[in-house]
């Protein structure tokens, strides 16, 4: 990993080179994502057999390219006991969570008597994607779909990239089943996102598209927010720690290696402390728990590209730096937490002690691990049950409710020089 100090000449440029923005916002990546979602808008399915061979090197027919509900049977039936009892496991503390989480309809009477309220339904269909490749993500399945089963969502669409024989990971799948997804399509990348935004002869339309993938995955919902709706920005996997010398180093070090493995070579981690000691004692640990790792060259690859150790000079000096990078998550390793947890406002989400490793997050706590990256967690919040949910005010008076609303409504028209809208409510209290 790099290490820098608050103490080198030049501290605060080395700060804004590991700010800088991260790879969902390169313009080459984006201009090849643009690329794809043109090719899928004017070729559909032939687009989508292109890229499946292409980049996955899987030759498919347009009947191939879903999975059908006999393969979903079929792969929770040839799951093991084990995987079994960890997807039904996680499966729940997701659905308690979400349960908690839910918008619930409301009404209420304002000054003039007029009843106002909100009411929540779920988005009809939805589409979900769900990276695959070298690491498939079973366990965001669950931190998704099971969401918009919780939110009610009729038809829950999934998106995942094939290997080379065109079969998809067997867990990944019965994670799926078990879920609740109603439609599967062995289909990754920027072009699965196209497809479930513009649609295809094979996959519909969907109304809102959710889950993390890589800067390609990540560029094309962006290019397509407004054609279809976006929950977030979540890319590749970033970790913040902050620790004082009270941490314990072999703890620091695990996070930090688990964080960096997922493979694209474009996660991000962060150790910054306020002891040299603990630094040091990182750095020994790293080395010495890397060559046991079975994804060691990826884990080498993202460190070496975009893993820093920080000297900072306060841990309040910390926890402004993690406030401006906005990582996706942030453990705690502080003797007093409380403060650091409060003053935190724009991570993902906060991990506080040595008894919380971010992947409790990654697997079974319950919050989903769908989480704003590349800096967007300054405007983003981490992915909730509420966002498969579309809002819609209401609004009911009666005659002396808007004849009590009149004059201020009459005040606005005015104000505005827009008088058929002061009519179109004067008309009504003329009788």
């Amino acid at each position: 990993m790099n290490l820098i100090r608050h103490t080198d000449s030049g501290f605060s440029a080395k700060l804004n080179k590991l700010i800088a923005a991260s790879s969902l916002f390169d313009p080459v990546v984006e201009q090849r994502a643009l690329e794809i979602i043109r090719a899928v808008q004017r070729r559909g399915d032939k687009a989508l057999l292109h890229y499946t061979e292409k980049f996955d090197g899987a030759k498919l027919t347009p009947g191939k390219l879903r999975v059908g509900q006999a393969e979903l049977a079929g792969a929770w039936r040839a799951t093991d006991a084990r995987t079994r009892k960890a997807i039904r496991l996680a499966k729940a503390n997701v659905t308690l969570f979400a349960k908690r989480s839910l918008r619930k309809n409301w009404q209420a009477r304002n000054a003039q008597g007029g009843v106002v309220g909100e009411k929540f339904d779920p988005f009809a269909r939805v589409g979900v994607y769900i990276p695959g490749g070298t690491a498939p993500l079973a366990s965001t399945t669950l931190m998704t779909v099971t969401l918009a089963k919780v939110a009610g969502c009729r038809e829950i669409v999934a998106c995942t990239p094939c290997g080379k024989d065109g079969q998809v990971n067997t867990a990944l799948l019965a994670a799926l089943g078990q879920a609740g997804a109603t439609e599967v399509y062995r289909v990754g990348g920027a072009q699965a996102i196209a497809a479930m935004a513009c649609g295809t002869k094979t996959i519909r339309p969907v109304q809102k598209i959710f889950g993390p993938g890589n800067a390609y995955v990540v560029a094309a919902k962006r290019l397509l927010f407004g054609r279809v709706a976006i929950d977030l920005l979540p890319g590749p996997s970033e970790m913040f720690i902050l620790a004082d010398s009270s941490a314990n180093p072999k703890f620091a070090a695990a996070d930090l290696l688990a964080q960096a493995e997922h493979g694209s070579g474009d996660e991000r981690v962060w150790f910054a402390s306020n002891s040299k000691k603990l630094i040091a004692d990182v750095q020994r640990e790293l080395k010495r728990q890397l060559p046991a790792l079975s994804r060691r060259e990826f884990i080498r690859k993202a460190l070496r590209k975009n893993g820093w150790l920080i000297h900072v000079k306060s841990i309040n000096d910390g926890i402004a730096l993690a406030n401006r990078i906005a990582p996706e998550h942030c453990e705690l390793m502080l003797r007093k937490p409380g403060q650091a947890v409060k003053a935190l406002t724009t991570v993902g989400a906060i991990f506080v002690g040595p008894w919380a490793p971010t992947v409790l997050g990654d697997y079974v706590a319950g919050p989903s691990h769908t989480l704003p990256t590349g800096g967007a967690g300054a405007s983003f919040g981490g992915l909730t049950v509420d966002q498969f949910q579309r809002r819609t005010s209401v609004v009911k008076y009666s005659r002396p409710a808007l004849a009590k609303s009149i004059e201020t409504i009459r005040t606005f028209a005015e104000m505005e020089g827009l008088d058929a809208h002061g009519r179109s409510a004067e008309i009504r209290l003329e009788d």
